[in-house]
This record gives structure tokens, C-alpha cells and sequence, in this order.
């Protein structure tokens, strides 16, 4: 029995009361590094490919300026877990509150008797775990040599990219863009703190022209990139449209390119591929294939150095599933860690 865990009689019976672990971000940052992320994400992928982890439909619950967005997933494996994400995704919250513009939680479950293990923080872990995608992609979908980056959107999850992609690519530039300068600046600054050459670009053409590996994680609702706006061999990743209003990468660089979303029957409907197909540039058909079967060898992922991959990230919650896993594997004995006493 795990620490805190305890029986307790009652008259009709016992009654197994449970602590659930409560973590937060600052905690979880402390004690997670970036490449545990890459190797449980890579896994839960594998995962999929051979139908070890339920999916359900994404839920979008829409506010007054924003929307809370539910991500849900099941692993088969012993010991089987359910993990819900809660994510409220409200862009003005900065200039307009003084908040963020992500919040939430996840909920990591015993998916055999329902027991709640963990409530964790979700801007951390979605950060890294999506951060960590986009890693496990470019390992077979990005030039192995690889080394100059380009970030478009200079916010929070383009510092964990940058952490990431330079702790299993061989990194040694970075070109920042950002409609905030400021951001841009800092950006830059961070990534020269750790001894890469950087710059600030004007537009995202700039940045993305010069890049071998190109990062979008804005909250764009127009396209940042076109044909002719990445170089040949580029490896493309299209974070930030995770909502269908949500758009970054124009349908006519869809159709040029290899596509490969994270998940299709969830791409299809959200991200960058479902713009694409809604305006004819694509079929369905005429998708590479999804990140789970280039992993499983199912689908070839890059064969030469002048192809043009997208990653179509659209945030799925096998990941979210496989890093609150990693997480409460590495926390639950924790002496320090908060928790709560719930009867299950």
C-alpha cells in the first residue's frame, strides 16, 4: 500500500480510504525533466498503434471569451488509469486579468474501481507533453542533422519546445517570431542563455526560411505559413491550432507536403489538416499517416533529405494519460506531496 493509504472499519464493513495526490505546477517541474517526457509520450503512442489506449471525442465547452476544452483517454495496460483534462483556454485573460491564458487540471483515475490518484495542474504537463510530441515527430520525421530551429509564437510553450527539441536534436540556432517583440526578445535571450545562437525575425516567413525545424504555437485563426514559406527537407510542426476555429499553416503548404497528424480521426476535425480538407486542398487518402503508425514502422516516415513533413499536433489525451502516469509513478511516495483523504 502506497504511502497514506489506509483501512478503517466501519459497522457494515471496511471501508478503504485513499490519499489522492495534489500537484502542483511548481512541483511537478521541480521533479519531472523534459526527456521522461519524450520517452512515456513515445511509448503511449506505440501504444495506440496497437490499440492498448482508448480515445474519446474531444468536448469543447464554450465560455464568454474563451472555452474550457475536455480531453479524455484509457489505458488497457495494467494497471489501467483514466486520465480527464479540464483546460480553459481564455486568450485576453493576460492584458485583460492579469491570468493566464491556459488553466486547469487533470485527473488521473484507477480505471478498475474508480479511485482519484491524482489531481494534478495541467499547464506544466500540457506544456512538456506536447513539447515531447513534438520531439518523438522529429525523430522520425525531421532530418537527423537537423540544427537550426524556428519558433513562431515566443509564449510558454515555445520555451518548453526549445528545452526539448534541444535535448534531442542537435540544435544550434533558434530564430524567434512573435507579433509581441518583447517576446521575441526574451526568447532569444533565453535560448543564448543556454549557449545557442539566436535571432528576432520580422515575420514567420523569416523565421521559417531559415530554419530546418519549424515550430508554430500561436493562437492564430488565419494561416502564419504558406507554400514557399519553408525551406525543402523541413520538418513542420503546427501546435497551436487545437481548436477547429484555430488555424497556422495554410492548406495549400498541407498539399505540398507529408502530412502526419498525431491522431487523424481527431485531425480531421480540428488542427490544420481539417482546414486543408475543408477547402479541398486534400483527401483524407492522400494523409501520410498518423504519428502512431510511423512509430510502429507501419508507415514510412522520412526516406530523403529534400521531403517536407507537417506535423499536425492537435493535442491528444494519450499523452495527457502517459504523463500523469510518469508523474504519479514518480511522485506517489513523496513525503512532501500534498494530498487529500477520500473514501473510494
Amino acid at each position: 500500500m502506497n504511502a497514506g493509504d489506509r483501512a478503517q472499519a466501519t459497522g457494515s464493513g471496511a471501508v478503504r480510504t485513499a490519499s489522492t495526490l495534489v500537484l502542483s505546477r511548481a512541483t511537478i517541474a521541480a521533479r519531472v525533466a523534459p526527456l521522461a517526457y519524450v520517452a512515456a509520450v513515445r511509448r503511449a503512442f506505440l501504444a495506440l498503434a496497437d490499440a492498448r489506449v482508448d480515445v474519446p471525442p474531444v468536448a469543447h465547452v464554450p465560455g464568454f471569451g474563451g472555452g474550457i476544452h475536455l480531453k479524455s483517454a484509457r489505458g488497457l495496460d495494467a494497471p489501467r488509469r483514466i486520465a480527464i483534462k479540464l483546460n480553459a483556454n481564455f486568450p485576453d485573460n493576460p492584458a485583460r486579468l492579469g491570468l493566464p491564458t491556459i488553466q486547469g487540471v487533470i485527473a488521473l483515475f484507477d480505471a478498475d474501481c474508480g479511485r482519484l490518484l491524482a489531481l494534478m495542474d495541467s499547464v506544466e504537463v500540457t506544456a512538456q507533453r506536447t513539447a515531447a510530441a513534438t520531439a518523438v515527430a522529429a525523430s522520425c520525421l525531421a532530418r537527423p542533422d537537423a540544427r537550426r530551429l524556428a519558433l513562431i509564437g515566443c509564449g510558454i510553450q515555445a520555451r518548453y519546445h526549445l528545452d526539448t527539441l534541444r535535448a534531442t536534436m542537435p540544435i544550434v540556432s533558434v530564430s524567434c517570431q512573435d507579433l509581441d517583440p518583447d517576446a521575441a526578445h526574451m526568447l532569444a535571450a533565453y535560448a543564448r542563455s543556454l549557449g545557442l545562437d539566436a535571432s528576432v525575425a520580422r515575420t514567420p516567413a523569416e523565421a521559417a526560411r531559415a530554419a530546418d525545424i519549424v515550430v508554430t504555437c500561436t493562437p492564430s485563426q488565419a494561416p502564419l505559413l504558406d507554400v514557399g514559406d519553408v525551406r525543402a527537407g523541413s520538418f513542420v510542426a503546427g501546435v497551436g491550432a487545437d481548436a477547429p476555429h484555430k488555424h497556422e499553416l495554410a492548406p495549400g503548404l498541407l498539399r505540398v507536403a507529408r502530412v502526419v497528424p498525431d491522431v487523424l480521426a481527431q485531425a480531421v476535425h480540428m488542427g490544420d489538416l481539417h482546414h486543408a480538407l475543408a477547402a479541398g486542398a486534400m483527401r483524407i487518402e492522400e494523409v501520410h499517416g498518423d504519428l502512431a503508425t510511423v512509430l510502429a514502422g507501419r508507415c514510412p516516415g522520412r526516406t530523403d533529405d529534400e521531403q517536407v513533413f507537417v506535423f499536425d499536433s492537435t493535442g491528444v489525451a494519450i499523452t495527457d494519460l502517459a504523463a500523469a502516469e510518469l508523474i504519479h509513478e514518480l511522485l506517489h511516495d513523496d513525503p512532501q506531496a500534498l494530498r487529500l483523504d477520500l473514501a473510494c
